[in-house]
């Protein structure tokens, strides 16, 4: 089993979140890919947040960017953004919407796929996001798995069904520890669920 965890952090909420997603992948036995999407943005808005600047510097040299060879090789995906405006950001959306060829030959068709994301406010579009997402994998032909309320662990961090959110707040609070063990659930869910349908 192959599973391909693939995010956007500006800030490092998102990559503390896609860690914790890989590691209960690999609890399930998947061997596990975890890469980053391209940057994007400009040195001067990156340069405008230190905590950007920072997350950038610290870990760029340190992840593999995404690229179309993953979603080849991955049996089951599992996708990362923070919100903005209600939707995935621009920079995880442009990964997506290189992705027509491998979906043309019907590459992610059948494959196991789930999602998370951060906002600062709670109700900043954390569900909206995720269903935004969704509606890529519908065209892809993935089978979505949810973490639903499948374990009671996930109504200590908030209890989303559709994916594993955090709320950062105006100082940009870490993930707890309640939210860190929703996001592991959901990688090892995915990984069980997905090895369910690898031929």
């Amino acid at each position: 089993m192959k599973v391909a965890v693939i995010y956007y952090s500006s800030t490092g909420t998102n990559h503390r979140l896609a860690q914790e997603v890989a590691a209960g992948a690999e609890e399930a036995g998947a061997e596990v890919r975890l890469r980053r999407v391209a940057e994007l943005a400009p040195e001067a808005a990156i340069d405008s947040n230190p905590a950007w600047r920072a997350h950038v510097d610290e870990v760029a040299p340190a992840v593999e960017e995404a690229t179309l060879d993953d979603l080849e090789w991955a049996d089951a995906y599992a996708f990362g953004t923070p919100t903005r405006f209600g939707l995935p950001a621009a920079q995880l959306k442009q990964y997506i919407d290189s992705a027509s060829g491998p979906w043309g030959r019907g590459v992610m068709a059948g494959k196991a796929v789930t999602s998370f994301t951060s906002a600062m406010n709670a109700h900043g579009g954390l569900e909206s996001t995720i269903l935004a997402l969704n509606n890529v994998f519908y065209h892809w032909g993935s089978v979505i798995v949810p973490p639903g309320y499948t374990d009671d662990l996930l109504y200590a961090a908030g209890g989303n069904p559709y994916g594993t959110s955090h709320a950062t707040g105006t100082e940009g609070e870490p993930p707890s520890t309640a939210v860190l063990a929703a996001a592991r659930y959901q990688g090892r869910r995915l990984a069980e669920i997905g090895a369910r349908l690898v031929d």
